[in-house]
Protein backbone atom coordinates (compact mmCIF):
# COMPACT_ATOMS: atom_id res chain seq x y z
CA UNK A 1 0.00 0.00 0.00
CA UNK A 2 1.35 3.45 -0.95
CA UNK A 3 -0.23 4.86 2.91
CA UNK A 4 -0.20 3.68 6.14
CA UNK A 5 -2.82 1.78 8.18
CA UNK A 6 -5.13 3.37 10.77
CA UNK A 7 -2.87 1.26 13.62
CA UNK A 8 -0.21 2.81 12.03
CA UNK A 9 -1.00 6.40 11.67
CA UNK A 10 -2.14 6.01 15.14
CA UNK A 11 1.42 4.77 16.77
CA UNK A 12 2.86 7.75 14.59
CA UNK A 13 0.89 9.88 16.34
CA UNK A 14 1.19 8.89 19.64
CA UNK A 15 5.10 8.70 18.75
CA UNK A 16 5.07 12.17 17.36
CA UNK A 17 3.70 13.88 20.60
CA UNK A 18 6.14 11.41 22.86
CA UNK A 19 8.86 13.13 21.09
CA UNK A 20 7.59 16.65 21.61
CA UNK A 21 7.08 16.35 24.77
CA UNK A 22 10.41 15.25 25.49
CA UNK A 23 11.43 18.56 24.25
CA UNK A 24 13.24 21.73 26.52
CA UNK A 25 10.90 24.02 27.93
CA UNK A 26 12.16 26.93 25.51
CA UNK A 27 12.06 24.60 22.67
CA UNK A 28 8.94 23.44 22.83
CA UNK A 29 7.58 27.05 23.91
CA UNK A 30 9.00 28.29 20.49
CA UNK A 31 7.24 25.41 18.47
CA UNK A 32 4.34 26.44 19.97
CA UNK A 33 4.56 30.37 19.20
CA UNK A 34 5.41 28.99 15.50
CA UNK A 35 1.83 26.56 15.30
CA UNK A 36 -0.20 29.30 15.81
CA UNK A 37 1.60 31.59 13.57
CA UNK A 38 1.29 29.32 10.75
CA UNK A 39 -2.53 29.10 11.59
CA UNK A 40 -2.61 32.31 11.71
CA UNK A 41 -1.24 32.83 8.39
CA UNK A 42 -3.90 30.05 6.98
CA UNK A 43 -6.52 32.49 8.38
CA UNK A 44 -4.87 35.51 7.12
CA UNK A 45 -4.82 33.95 3.45
CA UNK A 46 -8.36 32.53 3.34
CA UNK A 47 -9.35 36.48 5.28
CA UNK A 48 -7.77 37.95 1.49
CA UNK A 49 -9.11 35.42 -0.82
CA UNK A 50 -12.52 34.79 0.35
CA UNK A 51 -13.11 38.07 1.58
CA UNK A 52 -11.99 39.78 -1.65
CA UNK A 53 -14.58 38.32 -3.14
CA UNK A 54 -18.09 40.54 -1.98
CA UNK A 55 -19.86 40.11 -5.30
CA UNK A 56 -19.60 36.41 -5.84
CA UNK A 57 -20.33 35.99 -2.64
CA UNK A 58 -23.73 38.53 -2.21
CA UNK A 59 -24.73 35.68 -5.12
CA UNK A 60 -23.30 32.19 -4.23
CA UNK A 61 -22.61 32.60 -0.27
CA UNK A 62 -21.81 29.39 -0.18
CA UNK A 63 -18.97 29.61 -2.84
CA UNK A 64 -17.21 32.17 -0.38
CA UNK A 65 -17.62 29.50 2.33
CA UNK A 66 -15.71 27.09 0.54
CA UNK A 67 -13.01 29.08 -0.59
CA UNK A 68 -12.33 30.49 2.49
CA UNK A 69 -12.28 26.14 3.82
CA UNK A 70 -10.21 25.46 0.76
CA UNK A 71 -6.98 28.19 1.72
CA UNK A 72 -6.84 27.85 5.26
CA UNK A 73 -5.38 24.15 5.44
CA UNK A 74 -2.34 25.67 4.32
CA UNK A 75 -1.64 26.83 8.04
CA UNK A 76 -1.73 23.35 8.82
CA UNK A 77 -0.43 21.63 6.55
CA UNK A 78 2.68 23.78 7.52
CA UNK A 79 2.53 22.79 11.06
CA UNK A 80 2.60 19.09 10.17
CA UNK A 81 5.25 19.11 7.87
CA UNK A 82 7.46 22.18 9.73
CA UNK A 83 6.98 19.94 12.56
CA UNK A 84 5.42 23.21 14.56
CA UNK A 85 2.88 22.66 17.87
CA UNK A 86 -0.29 22.97 17.88
CA UNK A 87 -2.64 23.08 21.10
CA UNK A 88 -5.49 21.64 19.26
CA UNK A 89 -3.93 18.67 17.15
CA UNK A 90 -1.91 17.95 20.55
CA UNK A 91 -5.29 17.06 22.59
CA UNK A 92 -5.50 14.22 20.25
CA UNK A 93 -1.83 13.60 20.18
CA UNK A 94 -0.90 13.46 23.81
CA UNK A 95 -3.95 11.35 24.83
CA UNK A 96 -2.07 8.28 22.80
CA UNK A 97 0.44 8.13 24.90
CA UNK A 98 -1.53 9.09 28.13
CA UNK A 99 -3.72 6.05 27.65
CA UNK A 100 -0.41 3.64 27.53
CA UNK A 101 0.52 5.71 30.65
CA UNK A 102 3.59 7.24 28.90
CA UNK A 103 3.02 10.53 30.10
CA UNK A 104 1.06 11.62 33.38
CA UNK A 105 -2.37 13.22 33.20
CA UNK A 106 -0.37 16.64 35.26
CA UNK A 107 2.10 16.53 32.51
CA UNK A 108 -0.37 16.39 29.54
CA UNK A 109 -2.23 19.25 31.17
CA UNK A 110 0.88 21.33 31.32
CA UNK A 111 2.29 20.44 27.78
CA UNK A 112 -1.76 21.34 26.74
CA UNK A 113 -1.52 25.05 28.40
CA UNK A 114 2.12 25.81 27.72
CA UNK A 115 1.04 24.94 23.89
CA UNK A 116 -2.30 26.76 24.23
CA UNK A 117 -0.48 29.83 25.59
CA UNK A 118 2.06 30.03 23.19
CA UNK A 119 -0.22 29.39 20.25
CA UNK A 120 -1.77 32.28 21.46
CA UNK A 121 1.25 34.64 21.26
CA UNK A 122 1.74 33.83 17.92
CA UNK A 123 -1.40 34.31 16.65
CA UNK A 124 -0.91 37.55 18.00
CA UNK A 125 2.33 38.12 16.02
CA UNK A 126 0.71 37.28 12.91
CA UNK A 127 -2.91 39.26 13.72
CA UNK A 128 -1.54 42.64 14.41
CA UNK A 129 2.17 42.50 13.52
CA UNK A 130 2.02 41.09 10.10
CA UNK A 131 -1.76 41.89 9.07
CA UNK A 132 -3.15 45.20 11.06
CA UNK A 133 0.15 46.96 11.23
CA UNK A 134 0.99 46.34 7.24
CA UNK A 135 -2.09 47.81 6.13
CA UNK A 136 -3.55 44.54 4.41
CA UNK A 137 -7.34 45.06 6.57
CA UNK A 138 -7.40 48.32 6.94
CA UNK A 139 -9.49 48.69 3.59
CA UNK A 140 -13.07 46.89 2.12
CA UNK A 141 -13.93 44.75 1.49
CA UNK A 142 -11.64 42.99 3.56
CA UNK A 143 -12.06 44.72 6.71
CA UNK A 144 -16.20 44.24 6.50
CA UNK A 145 -15.90 40.58 5.83
CA UNK A 146 -13.24 40.24 8.93
CA UNK A 147 -15.44 42.40 11.22
CA UNK A 148 -18.70 40.75 10.09
CA UNK A 149 -16.92 37.13 10.71
CA UNK A 150 -15.52 38.09 13.94
CA UNK A 151 -18.79 39.60 15.58
CA UNK A 152 -20.80 36.56 14.18
CA UNK A 153 -18.63 34.18 15.96
CA UNK A 154 -19.16 36.39 19.28
CA UNK A 155 -22.66 36.74 19.01
CA UNK A 156 -23.50 32.78 19.26
CA UNK A 157 -24.40 31.35 22.55
CA UNK A 158 -22.52 29.48 24.69
CA UNK A 159 -23.63 25.51 23.90
CA UNK A 160 -23.95 26.46 19.93
CA UNK A 161 -19.92 27.72 20.18
CA UNK A 162 -19.10 24.80 22.24
CA UNK A 163 -20.64 21.96 19.85
CA UNK A 164 -18.93 23.48 17.19
CA UNK A 165 -16.10 23.38 18.92
CA UNK A 166 -16.41 19.63 18.76
CA UNK A 167 -17.21 19.33 15.43
CA UNK A 168 -13.93 21.75 14.30
CA UNK A 169 -11.29 19.72 16.37
CA UNK A 170 -12.76 16.23 15.67
CA UNK A 171 -12.36 17.27 12.31
CA UNK A 172 -8.61 18.81 12.48
CA UNK A 173 -7.57 15.58 14.41
CA UNK A 174 -8.51 13.56 11.95
CA UNK A 175 -6.72 16.09 9.51
CA UNK A 176 -3.88 15.18 11.31
CA UNK A 177 -4.25 11.53 12.01
CA UNK A 178 -5.39 10.98 7.82
CA UNK A 179 -1.64 13.67 7.28
CA UNK A 180 0.54 10.52 9.70
CA UNK A 181 -1.16 7.94 6.98
CA UNK A 182 0.83 9.59 4.44
CA UNK A 183 4.36 8.49 2.68
CA UNK A 184 4.87 11.26 1.07
CA UNK A 185 4.30 15.40 1.42
CA UNK A 186 1.78 15.73 -1.27
CA UNK A 187 -0.40 12.49 0.52
CA UNK A 188 -0.24 14.26 3.80
CA UNK A 189 -1.29 17.89 2.37
CA UNK A 190 -4.29 15.93 1.16
CA UNK A 191 -5.01 13.99 4.15
CA UNK A 192 -5.11 17.47 6.07
CA UNK A 193 -6.48 19.21 3.82
CA UNK A 194 -10.10 17.56 3.41
CA UNK A 195 -10.81 17.65 7.00
CA UNK A 196 -10.11 21.33 7.72
CA UNK A 197 -11.13 22.20 4.67
CA UNK A 198 -14.28 20.82 5.50
CA UNK A 199 -14.56 22.37 9.38
CA UNK A 200 -14.11 26.12 7.89
CA UNK A 201 -16.46 25.34 5.03
CA UNK A 202 -19.11 24.72 7.68
CA UNK A 203 -17.90 27.67 10.46
CA UNK A 204 -16.85 25.41 12.69
CA UNK A 205 -15.12 27.08 15.88
CA UNK A 206 -11.28 26.43 16.17
CA UNK A 207 -10.18 27.68 19.12
CA UNK A 208 -6.52 28.72 17.65
CA UNK A 209 -7.86 30.29 14.24
CA UNK A 210 -10.61 32.39 16.70
CA UNK A 211 -7.23 33.94 18.34
CA UNK A 212 -5.84 35.11 14.71
CA UNK A 213 -10.09 36.14 13.23
CA UNK A 214 -11.25 38.12 16.53
CA UNK A 215 -8.17 39.78 18.01
CA UNK A 216 -7.33 41.14 14.23
CA UNK A 217 -10.81 42.45 14.28
CA UNK A 218 -10.41 43.79 17.10
CA UNK A 219 -7.30 45.36 16.47
CA UNK A 220 -9.03 46.75 12.85
CA UNK A 221 -11.18 48.72 15.15
CA UNK A 222 -14.42 46.00 15.36
CA UNK A 223 -16.53 47.09 18.33
CA UNK A 224 -15.94 44.07 20.03
CA UNK A 225 -14.16 43.48 23.85
CA UNK A 226 -11.60 41.20 24.85
CA UNK A 227 -13.70 40.54 27.55
CA UNK A 228 -16.91 39.33 24.84
CA UNK A 229 -14.25 37.49 22.88
CA UNK A 230 -12.76 35.84 25.90
CA UNK A 231 -16.23 34.22 27.38
CA UNK A 232 -18.29 33.99 24.11
CA UNK A 233 -15.95 32.46 22.05
CA UNK A 234 -12.56 31.30 23.07
CA UNK A 235 -13.89 29.77 26.51
CA UNK A 236 -16.71 27.72 25.13
CA UNK A 237 -14.40 26.45 21.54
CA UNK A 238 -11.56 25.91 23.58
CA UNK A 239 -13.61 23.24 25.74
CA UNK A 240 -15.46 22.01 22.55
CA UNK A 241 -12.15 21.71 21.14
CA UNK A 242 -10.77 19.55 24.03
CA UNK A 243 -13.64 17.49 23.80
CA UNK A 244 -13.72 16.72 20.44
CA UNK A 245 -9.78 16.24 19.88
CA UNK A 246 -9.24 14.49 23.04
CA UNK A 247 -12.39 12.15 23.15
CA UNK A 248 -13.32 11.85 19.71
CA UNK A 249 -10.40 10.85 17.89
CA UNK A 250 -7.40 10.90 20.60
CA UNK A 251 -9.44 8.80 23.28
CA UNK A 252 -11.74 6.78 21.10
CA UNK A 253 -8.95 5.37 18.09
CA UNK A 254 -6.70 5.23 20.81
CA UNK A 255 -8.94 2.31 21.86
CA UNK A 256 -9.99 1.03 18.35
CA UNK A 257 -6.29 1.21 17.41
CA UNK A 258 -3.83 1.37 20.11
CA UNK A 259 -5.37 -0.80 23.15
CA UNK A 260 -4.53 -4.02 21.99
CA UNK A 261 -0.53 -3.10 22.28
Amino acid sequence: MNYFTPTESADAFRRAALDKSKRSFPQFAVLAILGGALIAFGGLLSLIVAGGIPGIGAANPGIVKFVSGAMFPIGLIMVSVMGADLFTSDCAGFTFPLLKKELSVGRVVALLVISYLFNFIGAQLIAWLMSVHVGLLENDPWRGYLEHLAKSKVNQDFMRVFIKGIGANWLVCLGMFMGYAAKDIIGRSIGIWIPVMLFVTLGYEHSIANMFFIPAAIYSGAEISWGTFIINNLIPSTLGNVVGGMGLVGALYGWLFLSHK
